[in-house]
């Protein structure tokens, strides 16, 4: 099992607006691509942060996915109007494998 995680730093003032811009996503991709997009805040540390955790059987299966959502110009259009939630280059993915 593949799990990937995106992180990402959210701008000040911008909190409601991210974590609606984040849920939005999760339920586009749910609905369009049957990509279950798990939202998460964390409970310590830097509270105005938000990720996506996303689980697939492999890597292969993890790339065609991220392939189709390249090619997906509604969710491309998603990801570019919550830009300004976000601090540029705040963005962080991890990929884990389950043992």
């Amino acid at each position: 099992m593949i799990r990937f995680v995106r992180t990402a730093a959210i701008a000040p003032g911008k909190l409601g607006s991210a974590l609606a811009f984040a849920k939005q996503i999760s339920a586009y991709l749910e609905k369009q691509h049957e990509l279950k997009l798990e939202v998460m805040t964390p409970i310590g540390g830097n509270p105005h942060r938000v990720a996506w955790r996303a689980e697939y059987a492999n890597l292969a299966v993890m790339e065609q996915t991220q392939a189709k959502l390249m090619a997906d110009s509604k969710y491309l259009e998603l990801l570019a109007s919550g830009g300004d939630n976000f601090i540029a280059g705040s963005l962080n993915d991890s990929i884990w494998r389950t043992m």
